[in-house]
C-alpha cells in the first residue's frame, strides 16, 4: 500500500479529531506505517521527526523496546479484568509508585482512562466531598483565562478556549474565571514574578466574593498548553495554594500535559514546593503507548467517602477499562526508565540546545517572544513586534509552518500562530538542530 491508496480508504470511512475534514481536499493526510525513536515513517518511505510527541504523549520514543517488552509480557498474562471488586498487580504497583513519587499528602490513587476523564474525576470528587461533609453550596469551579482541561462536557465546562468551548456553551456549567498569570501579558518593566503577584490579587478578590460557592480552583501548572503554550512563574502556584487554604477550596492541578518531566521537574508543582488536593496525570504516564490516567488525592478526601453502604456516600464514577493492566504495565515501564536513567539531567542539556537553536528568533521582526519552560519551547508569531499585534486567525500562518515542516521531514503542529517544540526525550542535539532549522525556515516562509 502507498500513501495515496491509504488516504483514499481512510477518507471514505474515518472522521479525525480536531480537524476540519474538508481541509483534506487540499491538505495531505499523512498515514504512518511505523515509528522508531523520534521518527515516524509513512507508506511512501518519507520520515518525519515527531517534534510534538504525537500530541504530547510520547516520552521515550516510538516503539521503545523496554516499554514494548513490558506490554507484551503483560498481554500474555492478563489483558483486562473488571476493576470493581477485583484488582491486579500492575495497578497496585503503579498506585504505590505514584503515591511514593508525589507529595506526601497525596496517598490515594484513582485510575481512569484519559486526561479528560481525570479532570472529570477531580471535579466530581471535589463537589461530592463538600456534599458529603454537609456543605451543599460549594458547586462552582474557578478556572483561568486561556485554560484548557479536556473535551468531555465537564472538562470542557472548566476550560476557557473559545474555539473548543463556544459551540457547546449551552450544555456547559459556567465557571468563575480569574485572569491567568500568563507572563506574555506582562506590562513594560514587569517580570514573570510581578505578573504572578498581580494575578494572585485578582484571584484573592474573586475568592473573597465567591468562596462559599466554590468547590475548587483548577489550573495547568506553569504552562497553559492548548491555550497557546502560555507560561507563568511558579510563585503563582505557591500563592494560589495559600489562597485555597485560606478560603477553604480545593486546588486541582491538571498536570496531564506538563507532568513527567516536561517542565524540567518530574511534576510542575515541585517548582513551587506545593501539593494540590487533586493531581491529574495522563498523556506521558504510559510513555505514549496506551490511554491511562490517574488522580492522586488526600486521605481527607478519601475519608469523606468511606462510610456504611446505606449512607450512599460512595464515589460511583467508573469506566469499563478503569485500571487496565496493559496501560498500567506501560506506565510502570515508563517510571522504571525515570528511576534508572538520568532523564531529567539529560533533558537539561536538550532544553539548552533548543534554546540555543532558536535564540536568534528573539530579534525576528515577526516573533513577539520565544519562551521556554523545561522541554517546552514556544515561538509566538505576530504581525507587528512592537505592538504585539497578532495575525488574523483566518490567515492560518501556523498552518503554513506545518506544511513547510512536513515537506521537510518534521512534524510540527502549531497552535494558531504559536510554533512550539515538545519532543520526546530521546531526541539528539543534531535532531534538535534539524527541528529548529526547519521550523525557522517555515516561519520565514509563513510571515513573508
Amino acid at each position: 500500500m502507498n500513501n495515496a491508496d491509504f488516504v483514499a480508504r481512510d477518507l471514505a470511512v474515518l472522521w479525525h479529531p480536531c480537524t476540519q475534514m474538508q481541509d483534506h481536499e487540499w491538505l495531505p493526510l499523512v498515514p504512518i506505517r511505523r515509528g522508531s525513536g523520534v521518527w515516524l515513517e509513512d507508506y511512501d518511505g518519507q520520515r518525519y521527526l515527531d517534534a510534538v510527541s504525537s500530541w504530547w504523549v510520547n516520552l521515550f520514543g516510538h516503539a521503545n523496546p523496554r516499554i514494548s517488552s513490558a506490554l507484551a509480557r503483560q498481554a500474555g498474562e492478563l489483558e483486562h479484568v473488571i476493576f470493581g471488586g477485583f484488582s491486579h498487580a500492575p495497578a497496585l504497583r503503579l498506585a504505590e509508585r505514584l503515591v511514593n513519587l508525589t507529595p506526601p499528602s497525596l496517598v490515594r490513587c484513582f485510575l481512569a482512562d484519559n486526561g479528560s476523564s481525570a479532570v472529570e474525576v477531580a471535579i466530581k470528587m471535589s463537589f461530592h466531598y463538600w456534599r458529603n461533609v454537609g456543605i451543599r453550596g460549594k458547586r462552582r469551579v474557578v478556572n483561568l483565562t486561556g485554560a484548557y482541561h479536556g473535551e468531555t462536557l465537564g472538562a470542557l465546562g472548566v476550560g476557557d478556549v473559545g474555539l473548543y468551548r463556544d459551540p457547546y456553551v449551552e450544555l456547559l456549567q459556567a465557571p468563575l474565571t480569574a485572569p491567568s498569570p500568563d507572563a506574555y501579558e506582562r506590562s513594560s518593566g514587569e517580570s514573570w514574578a510581578d505578573v504572578a503577584r498581580r494575578r494572585l490579587d485578582d484571584m484573592q478578590a474573586l475568592l473573597e466574593r465567591h468562596a462559599d460557592e466554590v468547590c475548587a480552583v483548577i489550573v495547568e501548572p506553569l504552562v497553559q498548553c492548548a491555550g497557546g503554550m502560555r507560561m507563568y512563574h511558579a510563585d503563582y502556584l505557591k500563592g494560589l495554594r495559600a489562597l485555597c487554604d485560606r478560603y477553604q477550596v480545593h486546588l486541582i492541578a491538571d498536570e496531564i500535559a506538563v507532568g513527567f518531566g516536561r517542565t524540567g521537574t518530574l511534576f510542575a508543582c515541585e517548582q513551587a514546593g506545593i501539593a494540590p488536593d487533586f493531581l491529574c496525570l495522563s498523556k506521558g504516564l504510559t510513555g505514549g503507548y496506551l490511554p491511562l490516567a490517574a488522580v492522586l488525592t488526600t486521605d481527607t478526601v478519601y475519608q469523606a467517602f468511606y462510610a456504611d453502604y446505606a449512607s450512599q456516600r460512595a464515589f460511583l464514577h467508573s469506566h469499563s477499562y478503569s485500571g487496565n493492566p496493559l496501560g498500567c504495565a506501560a506506565a510502570l515501564a515508563t517510571l522504571d526508565i525515570f528511576a534508572e536513567e538520568p532523564v531529567l539531567q539529560r533533558n537539561q542539556a536538550l532544553a539548552a540546545a533548543m534554546a540555543r537553536e532558536t535564540a536568534h528568533l528573539q530579534d525576528h521582526p515577526h516573533v513577539a517572544e520565544v519562551r521556554q519552560t523545561g522541554m517546552i519551547l514556544a515561538i509566538e508569531l505576530v504581525q507587528d513586534k512592537a505592538s504585539r499585534r497578532a495575525y488574523p486567525w483566518q490567515e492560518r500562518r501556523g498552518l503554513r509552518v506545518y506544511q513547510h515542516a512536513l515537506q521537510n521531514g518534521v512534524l510540527l503542529r502549531p497552535l494558531g500562530n504559536v510554533v512550539y517544540f515538545m519532543p520526546p526525550y530521546v531526541i539528539s542535539e543534531d535532531e534538535i538542530r534539524l527541528m529548529a532549522q526547519v521550523a525557522c525556515a517555515g516561519i520565514a516562509q509563513a510571515v513573508a
